[in-house]
Formats: structure tokens, C-alpha cells, sequence
């Protein structure tokens, strides 16, 4: 048995639960809460609307204040379409790497958390630390607000939140803003050759995205300089629909929108600048049939993780890392939103964001002894 056997049989252990953010959690939740009581610790449950997927979190030690969130999500991307050399959800191990969907983002965090529970306890904590288990991060952060809601109010207030994204165990306190949304014009179909009496909602959407790429290049000339990469707010649009056959005016378009955001900058800003140009094409179509429209459905909205020079939280992990500075990452998660309620927040955990949603994503063992060794000494310290 190797030195972390212990935290690869529990990486092992959620990797085998088909957590894609299509999928139900709950076989995973079930598996945590059925080991956590199995150690005389309650969890709470903070479901989506329906009971289909739940978060979980956990007090391990005193309910006291001063406490520090281990936040992590359960939810992984898919692997269809992607050339695995082994099943992704059995946790391989070649060359000193740990193969398999969600080793890298983010079980690993967990896993070594969790198999760490055992020595918590015996510890003797003197402050507490807190589970905080989401699901549907990877589909834009849907699942964490109303777990974060309810941590503020039940749980004595923590002096620290910790997210386990991949970052090498760097110390990362700041991360841009996301922001999907999806914009769907209806026109007015007539024959392609009379083109005075019909709307096409294509040309009508091309417009638009036209105006998006415009806003997206005043917002890099206007760039500061600032640690992200790149150091400005951008917006592209990935995916578009529309139309029926090449002689009809296309009578429907729908095109999904995201805007990666850098602090300072505000989504609805830009959301109502989008609006109000749209309200403007909009009346011009009208002119031509008044059942046109076109609607804009803001899908996801995780606001950034912005540095602060005061920040406890990256102060306490420097200081267990034996990091000196901090860094910023040009991705999005759940950082933001608990800084959002007012917890000081920092990212840091095991395994390289290179790796995340790839075929043969793996964490290498080197960086599940990092991951072990520093939550050792985050033991250690809250129990001094």
C-alpha cells in the first residue's frame, strides 16, 4: 500500500459514480452520507427543485465560528465522443498517473478530504471544517447558490472558503465572471424571392452577432492592465440555428452567447446594451409583421472571484502552502459566489486545469500527495 492509498481508493470511490452534469448525484451523496454518519457526522441535504440532484454539506468538528469551507462539486463532463483509453469511470493508474473522468475536476479535492475525516476527528478541532459538496457547477454554477444560501444562515459563520479546483495547489484569488445566454429571433417566412414582405431571422441573428463582436472588440481596446490572460472581458458566440431550407426566409434563429467577464466589468451592462440594440431591430421587424420578436434568456450568471488585499482566505493557504503570492485564472466557479455572500474565498487543489475535460484526464500521484500533505497541515492548524 502506497503512502496515499487511502485517498486513491476514496478518488476511486467517487470516479466510479457517473456524476456527468446530465446525470443524477445522488448515488454519490448517498455514498458520502452513508460514510460520514458511519463516523458520527450529520450532513444536511440542499436539493434542486425537484430532488433529482442534491448539494451536501457537512460539519466536521465543533460548530464554532472560525471555520474553513472545503468546497467542492460532484458534477463531471461528459466523455461521449472522446477517445478514452480506458473506461473513465474506473480509476486507472499508468506512469505514476491517475487516469479517469473527474480525477483532476475536481474528486480529488473531495477524495482527500474525505479520507482525511478519520484523522479530523481524533484531531480534536478546535474549529470546525466544512464539507460543501455541489452539483451542476460544470453547466454554469447552477447548484451552489442555495447551498451557500443556507451555510450563512445555519452554519456558524467561516472564516475561510477553500475551492479545490485544479490549480497545482497554487493559491488563486482571482477568477473571471460567466455569463451564457440564449437569443432567439422569430421572423416572418415568405418565398426567398420576395424578400420586401418576410423577415429572416438568420440575417436578423447575424446582426446581432455582429453587434456582440463589436461590443467584445471595444472591451479589449479598451483593456487595462490586469493579471488575467486575456487581461479583458470577452464574448463569443459557439453555437447557431436557424432555418429551414435555402428558398424560405428563415422563420426561426436561436444562438447561444457567453461573456467572460473580468472584474469591474458588468454582465447586466452589457446585457442591457445588448437589449436595447435588439429593441431596436426589433421595431423595424414589427414594421413587417407584428408577431416578430426577439427574446434574450440570461441562462447562467456566476459573477467573478475579484483579488482583494484583504483576504484571509488566501493569507491562510499561502501560509500552509508556503506560497508567497497569488495568481488569477482566466476560468470561471464557484469562488465567486460565496465571495458574492461575503466569505472570504480562495482557490487551491490538486492536479492542472490542462488536464480537466479531456479524454484521459488524470491527476498525477505527486499532486494527491501535495493535495494530502497540505490538508494535513490545514488540520493541524485547526486544531492547534
Amino acid at each position: 500500500m502506497t503512502d496515499i492509498q487511502h485517498q486513491i481508493d476514496w478518488l476511486s470511490r467517487l470516479v466510479a459514480h457517473d456524476t456527468t452534469s446530465s446525470r443524477s448525484n445522488l448515488n454519490l451523496i448517498e455514498d458520502v452520507e452513508a460514510y460520514l454518519h458511519g463516523l458520527g457526522v450529520e450532513t444536511k441535504r440542499v436539493a434542486n427543485h425537484d430532488g433529482s440532484k442534491t448539494n451536501l454539506y457537512a460539519i466536521v468538528g465543533p460548530a464554532e465560528e472560525g471555520g474553513v469551507v472545503l468546497s467542492g462539486h460532484t458534477d463531471v463532463v461528459p466523455v461521449t465522443g472522446q477517445p478514452w483509453d480506458s473506461d473513465p469511470f474506473t480509476v486507472s493508474e499508468r506512469d505514476g498517473k491517475l487516469y479517469g473522468r473527474g480525477t483532476c475536476d475536481m474528486k480529488a479535492f473531495s477524495a482527500i478530504g474525505l479520507s482525511l475525516v478519520p484523522e479530523m476527528l481524533q484531531a480534536g478541532l478546535k474549529k470546525p471544517l466544512i464539507f460543501a459538496l455541489s452539483y451542476d457547477e460544470e453547466v454554469g454554477c447552477l447548484g451552489a447558490p442555495d447551498m451557500i444560501d443556507e451555510i450563512i444562515r445555519e452554519v456558524p459563520r467561516p472564516a475561510a472558503v477553500i475551492v479545490g479546483e485544479p490549480t497545482m495547489m497554487k493559491v488563486i484569488d482571482g477568477h473571471k465572471g460567466i455569463s451564457s445566454f440564449r437569443t432567439r429571433v422569430k421572423g416572418f417566412t415568405t418565398h426567398s424571392s420576395q424578400t420586401q414582405r418576410g423577415v429572416s431571422a438568420v440575417m436578423v441573428a447575424a446582426r446581432l452577432v455582429t453587434f456582440i463582436e463589436d461590443m467584445a472588440r471595444e472591451l479589449r481596446a479598451d483593456a487595462v492592465d490586469n493579471p488575467f490572460d486575456p487581461p479583458y472581458t470577452t464574448m463569443t458566440v459557439n453555437v447557431i440555428n436557424g432555418g429551414t431550407q435555402l428558398n424560405i426566409m428563415a422563420a426561426d434563429c436561436a444562438f447561444d452567447w457567453d461573456l467572460r467577464s473580468i472584474p469591474g466589468d458588468d454582465p447586466a451592462e452589457i446585457h442591457s446594451r445588448f437589449t436595447a440594440y435588439a429593441r431596436q431591430i426589433e421595431a423595424q421587424m414589427k414594421k413587417r409583421d407584428t408577431g416578430c420578436s426577439i427574446e434574450t434568456e440570461w441562462m447562467t450568471k456566476a459573477p467573478c472571484l475579484a483579488p482583494r488585499a484583504d483576504n484571509p482566505a488566501a493569507d491562510l493557504v499561502k501560509a500552509i502552502s508556503g506560497h508567497n503570492h497569488t495568481e488569477v485564472v482566466p476560468y470561471a466557479a464557484e469562488a465567486g459566489q460565496f465571495q458574492q455572500a461575503g466569505l472570504s474565498t480562495v482557490i487551491c487543489g490538486p492536479g492542472s486545469i490542462d488536464q480537466a475535460h479531456q479524454a484521459n484526464e488524470f491527476i498525477s500521484l505527486d499532486q494527491m500527495r501535495a493535495g494530502t500533505d497540505f490538508m494535513r497541515r490545514l488540520i493541524a492548524r485547526m486544531a492547534s
